[in-house]
């Protein structure tokens, strides 16, 4: 018994002792003999490319949501910031491309401290054209004589007060400029263009200029015995005339627009008149530079009202009253105050008529987008 255990175990020993040793040589051979075949390496890299597509397609499909977030981004930052330029009005020899328009339409904005929104769009581009227009053919002219001059004082008196009527010092509305990109020297030749302009009327006009003192004297004694004048903060809207029949319409649907948006926003989208940059704001106008028929509709308006229509020659013409004040009389100071408004009516109405006349003969031309 004890033998054939001896023999069973020397067996399993010997089997065990086999099956190392050939596990040893099949090690060796496979790691410095073995070669896979053709067919084996094909399979193996069609394996490992599949896997990699596989990695690649995830990897791309992340990118392309990042790409898509970020094509968004750039998008709304090109609406933004792109301003596809290019020509849009000649005004005789001048050119006046898109960006001009755009420049122009954020001074209209800067200067009236007014924010865009697209429901005023087409009021600001019309607006915005219309001074351009006007401001190149003035420009024309005034190049056409060397002589005319400006003073540096007037300059920084209108530069101060565009800025006093936004309520900014002049420094702060250079900042304001700079924030949006615009450069002020187009505020100063702006006003450059002005100035020299009124030097030119005033240069072809200034023999019409005669002002009857009489009239003035007398116009003061209507009001001698007042100690105070009233001044009115008052503010305007004139639309294009009617037919007779549609007139109480027109105005009554006038008041209800008022009514609803407000006289400024009414005065910016509607007016004709050249206030309506700045919603209609005439600013405070003392009673004795008013004419008999605006002062009288003027007194009859409660403050926070709107007048009764008055018929012009252009349209129809309605008042808002703000407020009401009075102030202290100077006799001298209204007589020059007096002096000068009616020479400034006068150079007004040439001022128009020159550049009706110049607008008429100048090639203005728009073209296709």
């Amino acid at each position: 018994m004890i033998k054939i255990k001896k023999i069973f175990f020397s067996i399993i020993k010997s089997a065990f002792t086999l099956i190392v040793f050939l596990t040893l040589i099949l090690f060796f051979y496979t790691a410095f003999f073995y070669e896979p075949s053709p067919t084996e390496i094909k399979k193996e890299e069609k394996k490992l490319k599949v896997e990699d597509k596989e990695e690649k397609l995830e990897e791309s499909q992340v990118q392309e949501k990042i790409s898509d977030s970020t094509q968004d981004k750039v998008e709304v930052q090109e609406i933004e910031t792109t301003i596809q330029d290019g020509l849009f009005i000649t005004v005789g020899n001048r050119a006046i491309t898109k960006s001009d328009i755009v420049n122009e339409i954020k001074l209209i904005l800067i200067l009236n401290n007014k924010t865009y929104s697209s429901d005023k769009r087409d009021k600001l581009q019309k607006m915005a054209i219309q001074s351009t227009i006007e401001r190149n053919t003035k420009e024309i002219e005034i190049s056409k004589l060397s002589f005319l001059e400006y003073r540096q004082a007037d300059l920084i008196t209108e530069l101060t007060r565009l800025a006093n009527n936004i309520n900014i010092d002049l420094d702060t509305l250079k900042n304001v400029c700079a924030s949006n990109n615009i450069d002020f020297a187009i505020i100063e030749n702006q006003i450059k263009t002005q100035l020299l302009w009124n030097s030119l009327i005033f240069h072809l006009y200034k023999d019409k200029l005669a002002i009857n003192v009489e009239e003035i004297e007398e116009q003061l004694k209507l009001v001698q015995n007042k100690k105070e004048l009233n001044e009115y903060l008052i503010s305007e809207i004139i639309i294009k005339s009617v037919e007779k029949n549609n007139f109480e319409t027109e105005i009554s649907e006038l008041k209800n627009k008022i009514k609803i948006e407000g006289f400024e926003n009414v005065a910016t989208n509607l007016s004709i008149a050249k206030s309506a940059a700045q919603g209609g704001d005439l600013g405070w106008v003392t009673e004795n530079v008013i004419s008999k028929e605006y002062k009288s509709k003027i007194a009859a308006t409660p403050i926070g009202d709107v007048s009764e229509p008055i018929i012009l020659p252009e349209g129809i013409l309605i008042f808002k009253l703000r407020a009401k004040r009075k102030i202290k009389r100077n006799i001298e100071d209204e007589k020059n105050k007096l002096i000068y408004s009616e020479k400034t009516k006068i150079l007004k109405m040439h001022s128009a008529s020159h550049y009706d006349k110049l607008r008429r003969s100048t090639s203005i031309k728009f073209l296709n987008e």
